[in-house]
C-alpha cells in the first residue's frame, strides 16, 4: 500500500503542474485590465501603466508564469494584487469557512442518505422505498440557489427561526483562533455563540446537502440491493440472524465500496462548488473570494484559490483510494 500511495502522490504532480499552466492563461483570457479595474475609470493612462509595472503586469507571462511557479515551490503563493497582502496570510480564513460548510454538509447526506438508501433496499418496493426514491430525484433535480431562497424565505422571514446570513451573529462575533467557529467556540467555552454558530449553519449546510444527499441514497440502495441477493445474506438469514445485523453489519460492509467512491466525489465537488451556496447566505467562503478576485481581476488570488481547491479533491481522491483496502483486504494494491 506505501509503494502504491507513493506512486499516486508523484502522480499528483504533473497533474498540479498542467493546471497551473490552464488555469494562468485561462484567467488572463479574462476581459479587462487588473490596473485599470483597481484604480477605477477616471485613471489616467500613465497611472494605469505605473500600476501595472508595480504588479510585475508589464512582463512577458511566461516571466510571470516562472515567478509564479518559483514561488509555488518554495510555499509563497504570491501577494494579491488588489489587497496588497499575502495571499498565504488572508485565505485561509475562507477555506475554514468552506471546510466547516461542506464537511457538515456532507455529514448530514451521508447519515441520511445512507440510512434511507439501507432501508429502501431493506424494504424494496414498500411505500418508504417509493417515497425515498421520489425525494432523492427530486433532491438531485432541484436548484440550490432556488432551495437556498426557499429556505430562507420560510425558515428566516415567515417563521424567524434560523438566520438568514453569515457565520455568527454579528453583535456578537466570535474570536477566532482556528477559523473553524464550531471549534473555536467549543475552545472558548462559549456555548451561547456555539449555538449561534450552529444556527447559521443549519439552513446553508442543507441546501448544499441536498444533491449529495439524493445520489448517495440511490447508489447506497443499488448496491444494497445487489449485496442482499447474494448468497452469503441468505446464509446469515437462515442461521437466524435479526435482519437488522444482516443488513447493518454483513451487507452494509459489502455494498460501501461504491458509496464511499461517491462520497469522495461530491465532497470534492462540495469543496469548489459551494460558490451558490455561499452566495445566497454571504458565507465567507473561498468560493466567494476567488468570485470577488474574478471581479477584480485579481489572478494570484484566483490561481492559488483553484489550485487549493484541486489539491483538496485529487487528495480526497488518493484517500479514498487507500480505504479501498481498509475496508475490503481482498482488494490488493501494486
Amino acid at each position: 500500500m506505501y509503494a502504491y500511495a507513493l506512486r499516486r502522490i508523484l502522480m499528483l504532480i504533473p497533474v498540479l503542474f498542467g493546471l497551473t499552466l490552464i488555469v494562468f492563461f485561462m484567467i488572463r483570457a479574462i476581459p479587462g485590465d487588473p490596473a485599470h479595474i483597481i484604480l477605477g475609470q477616471a485613471a489616467t493612462e500613465e497611472s494605469i501603466e505605473n500600476l501595472r509595472a508595480d504588479l510585475g503586469l508589464d512582463e512577458p507571462w511566461y516571466t510571470q508564469y516562472v515567478k509564479y511557479l518559483g514561488g509555488l515551490l518554495t510555499g509563497d503563493l504570491g501577494d494579491s494584487l488588489r489587497t496588497n497582502a499575502p495571499i498565504s496570510n488572508e485565505i485561509w480564513p475562507y477555506l475554514a469557512a468552506t471546510f466547516e460548510l461542506a464537511l457538515t454538509a456532507m455529514a448530514i447526506a451521508v447519515f441520511i442518505g445512507v440510512n434511507a438508501g439501507i432501508i429502501s433496499a431493506w424494504f424494496q418496493n414498500s411505500w418508504f422505498d417509493y417515497i425515498s426514491m421520489l425525494l432523492a430525484l427530486i433532491g438531485v433535480s432541484m436548484p440550490i440557489f432556488w432551495l437556498g431562497l426557499m429556505e430562507q424565505w420560510v425558515f428566516s422571514v415567515n417563521l424567524e427561526w434560523l438566520p438568514t446570513f453569515g457565520r455568527d451573529n454579528v453583535r456578537d462575533p466570535v474570536q477566532p483562533i482556528t477559523h473553524l467557529y464550531l471549534i473555536d467556540t467549543l475552545l472558548q467555552g462559549n456555548f451561547k455563540q456555539f449555538t449561534e454558530v450552529v444556527k447559521h449553519l443549519i439552513l446553508p449546510s442543507i441546501a448544499l446537502a441536498t444533491i449529495p444527499m439524493a445520489i448517495i441514497a440511490r447508489i447506497t440502495r443499488s448496491s444494497m440491493l445487489e449485496v442482499m441477493r447474494s448468497d452469503f445474506v441468505r446464509t446469515a438469514r437462515a442461521k437466524g440472524l435479526k435482519m437488522f445485523w444482516v443488513v447493518y453489519k454483513h451487507s452494509l460492509k459489502n455494498a460501501v465500496i461504491p458509496v464511499l467512491t461517491i462520497i469522495g466525489l461530491q465532497l470534492g465537488l462540495l469543496l469548489g462548488g459551494a460558490i451558490l451556496t455561499e452566495t445566497i447566505f454571504s458565507w465567507p467562503g473561498i468560493g466567494r473570494y476567488i468570485y470577488e478576485a474574478i471581479n477584480y481581476r485579481d489572478y494570484p488570488v484566483i490561481q492559488s484559490g483553484i489550485l487549493l481547491i484541486a489539491l483538496f479533491f485529487v487528495t480526497i481522491n488518493l484517500i479514498v483510494d487507500l480505504l479501498y483496502g481498509v475496508i475490503d483486504p481482498r482488494i490488493k494494491y501494486h
